[in-house]
Formats: C-alpha cells, sequence, structure tokens
C-alpha cells in the first residue's frame, strides 16, 4: 500500500559506478573508505537531530569506524540530547542468545534508560516510544542482506510506531555486508508473514537498510511517518563488506563473520529442518549436518555444479543446539568466486540433495521452513521430487515483480 513519500534523504553523494575489485581486495587497497550514516551525520555536527530529544535503536554494531559505540560517542557529546536507547533481539549491549533481548534497564556505561523493543509491535511498541519522552527515534543497526534477519523488522515495526505515535524517524545507513546487486529467491506470501518476514520482500533483498526503510514507508506503512535516511558515502552495490575498510562486529552470535553473512539467505533455510545449519560450532550456517550423514550428500551437491561453490564432506560435534555434543556428518560450503555464487539457489539445491541422499530427512513439524520461504511452494515442491530448477522458477514471476518495486528506492549505484 503505498501512502506518503515524504521521507526526506539527508545529503547524499554515493560513489560512481565502477568495475567490482577482485576478490578480497581491502579497502586500503583501493584508497577508498566507506562512511556510515553515522559518520556524516556526526561529521554535520548532528543537525538532523538539532532541537530534538532523541532515542537510539541499535545493537553492538552501532559502531564507529575506531569501534567506539555510537551511543557512547552521542552521549558524550553536548550538541545531541540523547535520552533513550532501544534494545532489539539478543539486546542494546548484545548479551542474549537468539530468541532473547535484555529486558528493561539502565546502561551503565552511560546511565541511559534501555527499553527492550523484541516482540514488540504497534500500539505496544508506540506506547514504550512515548513513556521515552523521545522526539525522533534513530535507528542504526548492521544487516545482513535476508528477509528472515529480524533487525529489519524491528526497522519496520519502530516505523510502523513511530507513525503511531507521531514520532520522527531517523535511519543512519551501514552497508550490505553481501553487496546490494540484486534480488534473489522468493517473495513472501503475506498469509505466511510473521517476525521472519512481515512483508512481500525477496529472500535475500539487495538492498541497505535505507533504502528498505523507503520502500517500507512508500509501500507498506498505513500512516504518516516523517523519514529521514543519512547516506553513507564511499559504498557502491558491488562492495563486500571487506571492501568497505569498516570493523566487523558480529550482529547476532551466531553471525560471526562476513563469510557467515555471504551464505546465510540460502543455509538458514535449515532451521527449517531435522538437520544441524551449524550452530554451536565455529562456522554456523557453514557447517550442515546430522547424524546418519555421509559422503554422498557432498558428491551430490557437487554434482549439481552451482556457481561459485563447492561442498566438502564435514564431520563435526555441535557444542550447543541441534545435536548437541554428538558427531554428526555433513557438508561445508566453500565459496570460491563471491560474485558468481548464489546463496538462496545454493541453500535449495542443498535441500534437494539432502532429502535424496539420507533417508532421515524431515522438516520441522511446525513447517517453520514455510515461514523462512515465504510460502509452502518450497516445501511442497521438493516433497513431490522437483529438482533445484523447478524449485527456483517457482518463484521467478514474484521475484520479477518485487525488484521492480525495489528498483525504485535504490540509493546507490
Amino acid at each position: 500500500m503505498s501512502v506518503s513519500r515524504r521521507g526526506l534523504l539527508i545529503a547524499g553523494g554515493a560513489a560512481g559506478a565502477a568495475a567490482a575489485a577482485p576478490a578480497r581486495a581491502g579497502a586500503h587497497e583501493r584508497g577508498r573508505r566507506v562512511r556510515t550514516g553515522f559518520d556524516r551525520l556526526a561529521a554535520d555536527g548532528y543537525a538532523a537531530l538539532a532541537g530534538q530529544r532523541v532515542g537510539v535503536v541499535t545493537n553492538p554494531t552501532g559502531v564507529t569506524a575506531e569501534v567506539r559505540h555510537i551511543v557512547d560517542v552521542m552521549h558524550a557529546d553536548e550538541r545531541v540530547d540523547l535520552v533513550a536507547v532501544f534494545g532489539p533481539e539478543h539486546g542494546f549491549r548484545g548479551t542474549a542468545q537468539a530468541g532473547g533481548s535484555e529486558g528493561r534497564y539502565d546502561d551503565p556505561a552511560t546511565g541511559l534508560p534501555v527499553y527492550d523493543t523484541y516482540l514488540k509491535s504497534g500500539q505496544a511498541l508506540a506506547d514504550v516510544f512515548t513513556a521515552s519522552g523521545v522526539d525522533t527515534v534513530v535507528f542504526d543497526i548492521q544487516d545482513v542482506g535476508a528477509r528472515f534477519y529480524t533487525y529489519i523488522w524491528t526497522l519496520y515495526d519502530c516505523m510502523v510506531a513511530a507513525a503511531l505515535a507521531e514520532k520522527r524517524f531517523v535511519v543512519l545507513d551501514r552497508p550490505n555486508p553481501v553487496t546490494g546487486r540484486a534480488a534473489l529467491g522468493p517473495v513472501l506470501d503475506k498469509a505466511f508473514a510473521t517476525f521472519v518476514g512481515r512483508e512481500p520482500i525477496a529472500q535475500a533483498h539487495g538492498m541497505t537498510v535505507a533504502e528498505l526503510a523507503r520502500l517500507f514507508q512508500a509501500e507498506f506503512l498505513t500512516r504518516p511517518l516523517e523519514l529521514a535516511t543519512v547516506r553513507m558515502s564511499g559504498w557502491r552495490r558491488t562492495d563486500f563488506f571487506d571492501s568497505t575498510g569498516l570493523p566487523w562486529v558480529p550482529p547476532s552470535p551466531n553471525m560471526p563473520t562476513p563469510d557467515t553473512a555471504l551464505v546465510y539467505a540460502g543455509t538458514c533455510l535449515f532451521e527449517g529442518t531435522n538437520l544441524s545449519e551449524g550452530r554451536g560450532t565455529t562456522r554456523p550456517f557453514e557447517l550442515l549436518g546430522a547424524e546418519g550423514v555421509d559422503r554422498r550428500w557432498a558428491e551430490a551437491a557437487n554434482a549439481l555444479e552451482l556457481p561459485g561453490v563447492r561442498f566438502r564432506e564435514a564431520y563435526f560435534t555441535p557444542t550447543f543446539s541441534k545435536f548437541q555434543g554428538k558427531t554428526v556428518g555433513g557438508v561445508q560450503l566453500h565459496v570460491h568466486d563471491r560474485a558468481a555464487y548464489d546463496p538462496v539457489r545454493t541453500g535449495i539445491g542443498l535441500l534437494v540433495t539432502a532429502k535424496r541422499t539420507w533417508s532421515g530427512f524431515a522438516w520441522r513439524p511446525d513447517h517453520w521452513i514455510d515461514k523462512l520461504t515465504g510460502s509452502a511452494k518450497v516445501r511442497t515442491l521438493i516433497d513431490a521430487g522437483a529438482g533445484t530448477d523447478d524449485v527456483a522458477a517457482a518463484w521467478e514471476a514474484d521475484l520479477a515483480a518485487f525488484r521492480a518495486v525495489r528498483r525504485r528506492y535504490l540509493a546507490y549505484r
């Protein structure tokens, strides 16, 4: 639904189009550093927040290039009237595991009140914003580019709540760590909407959080919202995270490296099965397996000749989550060509081959796979014996429609 398009785009200046850098080339090698939305906000003397009582939605990823947390920086700066912090899943300081938060407390470092947003939405979250006394809500969290990574729905829920509470909303942009080249995979069917997918976007959306905010406001919000976005400088759509010169802070406990983010949009689908998705190992979402799985899975996956990736027969013992303390067999993904790699198609190929090579394969009884993929199509097609190409073909029309909508809100070349 398209309503207010009053989104204010604060002075931008994306980097010009250029050829992709060689794999793993750092920003220092190209003489370039990305400046985040916060970096540019601070460099402008916080002019966008002047005269406002400010609350910040953030987590441990909200850091400067010098790895100082933005809350600590703003709290120490008399030019900002910072009065509250809002913590998402895992918490503001990052003390909680998946499915947890920190609750309401006063931050020991700053004395600021910290409010819990996790699993709050609508009027309940609007009431939190009202009770905090803020005029402007600022959002600054590192995303990883997948629809089911919950921070973008924290963004969405906070935008809806800010509109209800008549609060101004400012999004400080950060890079999509797996590039913004393309949207990939199935698009959510609204009948399957949950906190791992509120609205119909692609499984790998290929957008930054500020771009998503603009799309959310124009396409999905039903109330007017005064939205401002502070763009990055120096970032281009072909950039992987290690090309930015920015420090990587794990956005959640099981997202330790940018390599994890690279595969996550596909291999997180194994959360919807009885196989381990690698939680409890040092390579979550890169290691997949279960008791009874052997070399045949890696052989079948390699036979698909999926672009940019190879699969190694692997054995591991998770320290928590599925198969805790048990040695399981499976595969490890080795991405050798990031530009060619398609994480969603790879995830589907792995599901197809796992089901064909391991007799113990099963979906989670609650059909969580449907929430992750956004409909029942992937599950029912794989159960019917469809191959990777057939499953992927089922989402092409919806994906093409989403790509057309997405294009209107892209802010970088």
